[in-house]
């Protein structure tokens, strides 16, 4: 028999957190369009604060804990990443546009040959 003692979802209280960060986060989207008549900056605002008030709330609780710390953990990963440098980067990107040329190439010729070996020599249309 399954434990019912686990909680899968969340505390009650994690799942009041959540839900006042997607509240204030609606609360600055709203404030966008409430503020219409004002000018677009302090409508920017109003979202830009709404967002932050909502990843506060959110980063408070449990999940969000979690999802700050993967995001931490994503950056490191990509800091330990070793990345191509300019000349490989330019040889790959001429390849790949070298290749691109001649399947567009052979794609062109297998379609004209393919369009004179039905049309001109089996169906006989175009003569």
């Amino acid at each position: 028999m399954a434990n019912t003692n686990i909680e899968t979802v969340g505390s009650t209280a994690d799942r009041l957190k959540i839900a006042l960060a997607v509240v204030a986060v609606i609360a600055g989207l709203a404030g966008f369009y409430i503020l219409a008549q004002q000018p677009l900056v302090l409508r920017v605002a109003t979202v830009l604060v709404g967002l932050a008030v909502g990843a506060g709330i959110a980063a408070t609780s449990e999940p969000g804990k979690r999802f700050f710390a993967f995001g931490r953990e994503s950056v490191a990963e990509t800091k330990k990443v070793v990345w191509p440098s300019r000349k490989e980067t330019v040889q790959t990107t001429a390849i790949v546009f070298g290749f691109v040329l001649i399947m567009a190439i052979f794609l062109w010729v297998t379609d004209k040959t393919l369009e004179i070996a039905l049309y001109d020599w089996i169906l006989g249309w175009r003569k």
